[in-house]
């Protein structure tokens, strides 16, 4: 509570500063909100940023996490340092190892998040279909989307409204066999467009045993007349990759270390990935000022992976030669959603309102055996269903010209139904177990809430205060409530009842329209109960004790000259436990201090482009490291830069990533029984790529 009140006094100090320095300006400061795709309304009073098509094009930056980190308070984790971004997590205030389960990802405002602990999978959709990217931080957008919004909300709108015919060919060269092909194409007839989006990607990977081939399409089609229309999106992907694990800093365990950084200790590990999903719906104008929205879809995932035991030699000493299957993984899950909606624009008490209002209904089913190899009986086989229900409203009321004020909530019922059917008789460790192996039943169910009040205040033409209020919600996904597994029996098996992770925070900020400067800053607090998080010694999922993030966000550009635009953000986080046995130690995976600078320079107008971006991200704990004991993952400073431009219908780039050939990670595991001994994440050093392509 000392927390909020502070960032409230701030706030009036700021209006009483603003009110007594009015600058003069020319510019005027217009009103900034989060305009979502999906409901076409906004979240008065949250920290936002929209990246355009253009700044995709032209950002250094190659994979869509590494666009997305551009942003201020972005961190972004890299495993196996994939061309496509594959297995990478975007992080929004700083919940590190499970950021993929606390950052809500909408396609073209629709829920995309899976109920694994893969999250979201950033490589699936092609850069060249997205239209742009809106990023609200915070936990308000619970209120719109549901839960999973606890540190913010990324909405991907794709180009799905052409307005002429038209065609985009171009390909891809770069390091460790990189090779990939991007098409589009969109056609208009009447009231009839189609859009279509497809790449298909092949890369030998960093590392051994980092193989990926990939495989994207997007397609769209809509149909618009007054006062009606309706569309039909479909999407699909392959994936196929090598998994090589970490590398250890020492060799205790393996007789690969750190100085090999190509190398894998898992060379025969594997994972496939198939998936399919479409959407469909329509918008109705049922009155001025009144539209009716519906729209449903399905999505199935199937996802196969094997891992070895690389043990089985003389002593259980890493051998290669002698690995066998230890763990198959055949997953399928399917989730069904249905989502009216009302989006009203009406007068109440004489001033403007718009209520965004409507419900959700989303249904998922995960079936995943774990036999030892493929065609094996299974020794588990996990059925899992989750069904929400949801009402939701947020209004927003224009008290005065430059005054908002937008409050909602949102009631949802979770039902959660699960079971673990283990067999003994196919169960090599089966007469070892301390525990009964199989996991006890779940079948439960319960209310939450979430709720928002927001502020936008444009005290003057140039400067403005926004803030808000909030409360959230997570639910635990299927492979959190599934756990590892333990091979050994010594700890408990699989909780599938676990508890409900839930956040409230406060927010304070302004933004700043000066002549060529734009500028954004908020301080927030936010305080969670619950948090769900791995314990890897024990191989089950747990929920913590109280934790807490403060932070401060800073973003910035400045026009130089016509042709010449710097940018830069800066981020403070600290994520700690509050309460229990960590109390006041740091939470893994989270730097203090990140941020990056950059410069956009047209040298030749769009004949002859540069952008060049430095990033930089400070030390942090490794995880499993809750006790603040282990060594720290270093800090590191990368520079990337892409040249490039348009001639006629042709276009070309090459980009540099890494210039310096810095060695870095930025995840590691440390161990819970041996000081001083971790398993890292080696990245590729400089890598280049370069791309042509043309338009017709």
């Amino acid at each position: 509570m000392g927390t909020k009140l502070r960032l409230t006094g701030a706030a009036l100090a700021l209006v009483l500063f603003a009110q007594a320095a009015n600058a003069q300006t020319t510019v005027e400061l217009p009103q900034i909100v989060v305009t979502s795709s999906r409901l076409g309304g906004e979240i008065t009073g949250s920290s936002s940023t929209v990246i355009t098509a253009d700044q995709i094009a032209r950002s250094p930056a190659q994979t869509l996490p590494d666009i997305l980190g551009e942003a201020a308070g972005v961190q972004v984790t890299h495993i196996y340092g994939s061309p496509t971004g594959v297995n990478d997590a975007v992080d929004l205030r700083g919940f590190g190892a499970f950021a993929q389960s606390n950052v809500l990802i909408l396609v073209n405002g629709r829920r995309y998040q899976d109920f694994d602990l893969q999250g979201f999978d950033f490589s699936l959709i092609p850069l060249n279909s997205i239209e742009r990217i809106e990023i609200t931080r915070g936990n308000s957008g619970a209120v719109l989307y549901g839960d999973g919004a606890i540190g913010g909300v990324i909405n991907i709108v794709t180009k799905s409204t052409p307005t002429t015919t038209a065609a985009k060919v171009e390909g891809l060269v770069g390091s460790y066999g990189h090779r990939e092909g991007r098409v589009s194409a969109s056609g208009v007839s009447g009231p009839w467009s189609v859009s279509l989006f497809g790449n298909g990607v092949h890369s030998d990977g960093f590392r051994d045993n980092n193989k990926l081939d990939q495989g994207n399409f997007i397609g769209t089609l809509k149909y618009t007349v007054p006062d009606w229309s309706g569309y039909l999106n479909v999407a699909t992907d392959t994936q196929r990759q090598g998994l090589p694990a970490g590398l250890p800093n020492l060799p205790l365990v393996y007789p690969i270390t750190l100085a090999t950084p190509r190398a894998s200790v898992t060379p025969f590990d594997w994972a496939h990935k198939q998936d399919f999903n479409i959407t469909g719906g329509f918008t109705h104008t049922i009155a001025p000022g009144a539209d009716l929205i519906i729209d449903g879809g399905i999505r199935r995932k199937f996802q196969q992976s094997l891992f070895y035991n690389y043990f089985n030699g003389a002593g259980f000493s890493y051998d290669t030669s002698t690995a066998t299957p230890q763990n198959f993984v055949d997953t399928v899950m399917t989730t069904l959603s249905f989502t009216p909606r009302l989006d009203v624009s009406h007068h109440l008490f004489d001033v403007p309102n718009r209520l965004l209002t409507g419900v959700d209904v989303y249904n998922t089913q995960y079936n995943s055996d774990r036999p030892m190899s493929e065609g094996l009986p299974p020794i588990h086989s996990y059925d899992i269903r989750q069904t929400t229900a949801a009402l939701y409203a947020m209004n927003t009321t224009s008290i005065t010209s430059n005054f908002d004020v937008s409050y909602g909530g949102r009631l949802q019922y979770n039902r959660i139904d699960g079971t673990d059917a283990y067999s003994a008789a196919v169960d090599p460790n089966a007469g070892f177990y301390s525990t009964n192996p199989q996991a006890p039943p779940v079948d439960r169910g319960e209310w939450q809430y979430a709720a928002h009040l927001g502020y936008d205040y444009r005290i003057t033409p140039v400067f403005a205060l926004f803030g808000r209020v909030a409360r959230a919600f997570r639910l635990p996904n299927a492979d959190e409530r599934v756990g590892a597994g333990n091979p050994f029996g010594i700890t408990n098996p699989a909780n599938l009842d676990l508890k409900t992770q839930t956040s409230s925070d406060a927010e304070q900020g302004i933004r700043i329209n000066w002549q060529q400067l734009t500028f954004q800053s908020s301080a927030y607090v936010m305080d969670l109960r619950n948090e769900i998080h791995f314990i890897p010694a024990l191989f089950v999922d747990v929920n913590l004790d109280p934790t807490r993030r403060i932070g401060w966000e800073n973003s910035a550009t400045y026009q130089l000259t016509d042709d010449v635009r710097l940018h830069g953000a800066l981020a403070y986080t600290d994520a700690r436990f509050r309460e229990g046995p960590f109390a006041g130690n740091e939470v893994p995976l989270v730097s203090r201090w990140s941020g990056n600078a950059g410069v956009t320079w047209n040298i030749v107008g769009k004949t002859l482009m540069l952008d060049v971006t430095a990033r930089y991200f400070g030390e942090r704990r490794m995880d499993n490291d809750q006790a603040n004991s282990q060594p720290l993952i270093p800090a590191a400073a990368t520079v990337d830069v892409k040249i490039g431009g348009e001639y006629d219908r042709f276009f070309w780039s090459f980009a540099v990533q890494n210039l310096f050939d810095k060695d870095y990670y930025d995840y590691a595991i440390a161990s819970a029984f041996t000081p001083g001994y971790f398993t890292a994440y080696p990245q590729p050093g400089r890598t280049a790529l370069l791309r042509a392509g043309a338009t017709f």
